[in-house]
């Protein structure tokens, strides 16, 4: 069973910095993409950010200039710069393999609050 392990969430005030990272139990480079979701109280998941196996990037535009995805051998990371309250969620790491048929699995999830 493949495991995504978040870590990095906390609480940070407005226009501060936090770093999240997202480990997996198996190569990093099984996965055709990986993304950060985040869900926030009373709201639907939403996919924050993508990363493809060849790099490729892609934001949603509420993070667009602030968010940062990339990827290393060991793990995905999401920098994320001048918070605002509304960034407030948990964050979920999300992994698709590239076997045919693709798998996607889900970490547990860590909390980010925006708050002074």
């Amino acid at each position: 069973q493949v495991q995504l392990v978040e870590s990095g969430g906390g609480l940070v005030q407005p226009g501060g910095s936090l770093g999240l990272s997202c480990a997996a139990s198996i190569s990093i480079f099984s996965f055709s993409s990986m993304s950060w979701y985040r869900q926030a109280p009373g709201k639907q998941r939403e996919l924050v950010a993508t990363i493809t196996q060849g790099g490729r990037t892609d934001y949603t535009d509420s993070v667009k200039g602030r968010f940062t995805i990339s990827r290393d051998n060991a793990k995905m990371y999401l920098q994320m710069n001048s918070l605002k309250p509304e960034d407030t969620a948990v964050y979920y790491c999300n992994a698709k393999t590239n076997s045919w048929p693709s798998t996607t699995y889900w970490g547990q999830g860590t909390l980010v609050t925006v708050s002074s």
